[in-house]
């Protein structure tokens, strides 16, 4: 299932993490939320091929480690979703729809 445009309004808030907002629920290692508000990568559904970090002209993405977690145990961070200029090639990219961009949510920087 792709990530969820409308997780603003459909989760909660939980933390942040390097500078850009987790929305829940979290429970580590198995569910991880969604990381970023602009840039939105659903940690629990982004199996790590990579594709975004290599295809980002901007490199808005950094690779996590996240040990344990079913899918993957490393995962793409928006750590520099401020830079994002919204060309959507990772949107495009991605085999799994875990990344949602909209310039239009709060935290654009």
């Amino acid at each position: 299932m792709p990530i969820d445009p409308n997780f603003e309004e459909n989760r909660e808030l939980v933390d942040e993490h390097n500078g850009h907002d987790v929305w829940g629920p979290v429970e580590e290692p198995d569910t991880l939320g969604i990381h970023g508000t602009h840039v939105a990568v659903d940690f629990d559904i982004c199996l790590a091929d990579g594709a975004c970090l290599e295809d980002c002209p901007v490199d808005v993405f950094e690779w996590v480690d996240t040990p344990g977690h079913p899918e993957s145990e490393i995962k793409a961070d928006p750590a520099n979703e401020a830079q994002c200029i919204d060309c959507m090639l990772c949107v495009d990219v991605c085999p799994v729809d875990a990344i949602d961009v909209d310039a239009g949510r709060q935290g654009r920087a």
